[in-house]
């Protein structure tokens, strides 16, 4: 039998020519994941030390940033006073996220339950934070976040969709939410709900592709409602099970018919 030694030296050549036609820092993946848990405890922790955590925050920040967006050191610094500027908003906005969670969720004990143990909550903070990335021209920065975010609950929130204050997600997982999706305030939505498009093509990047949810609307386990131009109207209920790519009228009910037949089986 023949045997092909391939040199090490051969193999290095042929992967570094491979990566040649591209400059990628994995290391900024767990950068971001440190960042986010930072954030976590400087938002959310009663014993964080303020200045201290601002401080670290900032450094990875500046750090992400520059690797991320590849933009000048200067413009990088403005960006960060602009993100950070912001915080106190969005925690703001989560405080009544929290509470709208633990008013409407018969199982939560404690608004500590919801901040520490709930993946819905996790999930929506995590996109309030990155949409203001999103905002701010951070793309791949923000998407490393929501990336994050989904691993770690089941939920794929895109940075880019507009999602009002308060919002409630229960069990969180297998839901998306797409890019150009918009939520009115007092939305609830349950596991496996999808807010997405008709059809997927580049040329659609910058067209509303995905529903308006208004006011005060439930949507229940695995409803699917497709395209930029469906809106649910406010205080309605979407039944689970739903597919729907039509707008729906405000004070609608809408369920699945399909018939569930119950037989009693025969003992033998």
């Amino acid at each position: 039998m023949n045997f092909i030694i391939v040199s090490k030296e051969l193999i290095r050549n042929s992967i570094s020519a491979l990566k040649s036609h591209f400059s990628i820092n994995y290391g900024i993946k767990t950068l971001t994941e440190a960042f986010t848990e930072k954030l976590f405890y400087t938002l959310f922790d009663s014993n964080a030390h303020l200045d201290q955590s601002i401080d670290e925050l900032e450094i990875l920040f500046k750090k992400i940033a520059k690797i991320s967006s590849k933009k000048p050191d200067a413009l990088c610094d403005t960006i960060w006073e602009k993100f950070l500027e912001k915080l106190p908003l969005v925690l703001d906005n989560l405080n009544q996220d929290a509470a709208y969670i633990l008013e409407n969720d018969p199982a939560s004990n404690s608004i500590d339950e919801v901040f520490l143990a709930y993946p819905g909550f996790h999930a929506i903070a995590i996109y309030r934070l990155s949409h203001e990335l999103y905002l701010l021209d951070m793309l791949l920065f923000s998407r490393l976040m929501s990336e994050y975010a989904h691993r770690i609950t089941g939920t794929d929130i895109h940075a880019g969709a507009e999602i009002a204050s308060p919002f409630f997600i229960d069990h969180a997982t297998g839901i998306v939410i797409g890019e150009t999706t918009v939520i009115e305030k007092h939305v609830k939505l349950y596991q496996g709900v999808t807010l997405g498009a008709l059809s997927v093509s580049k040329d659609m990047k910058s067209t509303k592709r995905h529903p308006t949810v208004e006011k005060n609307v439930c949507i229940y386990a695995n409803a699917t409602i497709l395209g930029g131009e469906t809106v649910i109207g406010k205080n309605s209920i979407i039944g689970g099970n739903t597919w729907i790519t039509k707008s729906i009228p405000a004070k609608s009910v809408v369920t699945n018919t399909t018939i569930t037949e119950v037989k009693i089986k025969e003992l033998k």
